[in-house]
């Protein structure tokens, strides 16, 4: 595939394109690598991929995928060892480093406008925890409406409800968090009809609550801490963890949605 095909302009330079001008994003500079430590043993990360990778297959079978604010490639990676053919587009450059260290084929260092794509060229595109970096949400998927072919898919996951906001939110750039519903309604006026909603991660809002949101609203600072000794003392109960994380991707093989969760997944198409 050639990057060509979408875009002009880039230079390559050790196998990543880049774009002449870098435009400020709402993410700190370490964020990337902090990921980049913990992904490959996170089951959050691992369940997240397995529950993107089945609908991708579903919805955009045979598209060339692209994954906008790709990060480290997490999910490009996983895409592309599936055969999904897949171009990741990440403006920050230790992510896009990181995901060519991760073998990926095509990786642009650029923000989506940045990288000049050509209207109504893209088949599918991913924003996977990306849109709730942008305080206004709605005109970046009125933008990505502009660059996606008539039909074209529209993958999205964000972190779910505002009850659960707490000071991670703040340190990782966050201006919102969603619902299933206000997703639907926001997209739909975006130009978008949905296809499939769920929430996946049923089991985290009371961990997210108890251990980010309450400390937070109580004035601790040691919130992210204690989530992740939750969340490695539920790793040591894996067993029991891996059976709703089963449940979960069962469901979403059967096209049925679940009811609630810590983050919501979302998948719609361009209407022509």
């Amino acid at each position: 595939m050639g990057i060509e095909l979408y875009t002009k302009g880039l230079i390559q330079k050790d196998g990543i394109w880049y774009t002449e001008t870098r435009q400020a994003i709402s993410y700190p500079d370490e964020g990337n690598q902090a990921c980049f430590q913990i992904e490959e043993n996170s089951f959050w990360f691992r369940h997240r991929n397995n529950c993107i990778v089945e609908l991708v297959r579903r919805y955009a079978a045979g598209r060339v995928f692209f994954d906008i604010g790709g990060g480290n490639g997490y999910v490009a990676k996983e895409l592309q060892r599936n055969g999904i053919e897949t171009v990741m587009v990440e403006p920050g450059e230790q992510g896009c480093i990181n995901a060519r260290n991760r073998n990926l084929k095509n990786v642009i260092c650029s923000t989506l406008e940045g990288a000049r794509f050509e209207k109504e060229s893209l088949g599918a595109v991913g924003i996977f925890d990306v849109m709730e970096h942008f305080s206004d949400d709605r005109a970046l998927l009125a933008n990505i409406a502009d660059y996606l072919q008539k039909a074209g898919m529209l993958f999205i996951t964000v972190p779910a409800y505002n009850f659960l906001w707490s000071n991670e939110d703040d340190d990782t750039g966050h201006f919102n968090r969603y619902t299933v519903s206000e997703l639907k309604r926001i997209l739909k006026d975006a130009g978008f009809e949905v296809d499939f909603a769920t929430y996946i991660f049923s089991v985290l809002p009371a961990p997210i609550f108890l251990f980010r949101s309450l400390p937070s609203r109580l004035g601790m600072h040691k919130n992210s801490g204690e989530i992740r000794k939750h969340a490695n003392e539920h790793k040591s109960k894996g067993s029991l963890l891996d059976k709703v994380w089963g449940w979960e991707l069962d469901r979403i093989k059967r096209n049925k949605s679940i009811p609630f969760g810590g983050s919501c997944l979302v998948v719609a198409h361009k209407k022509g």
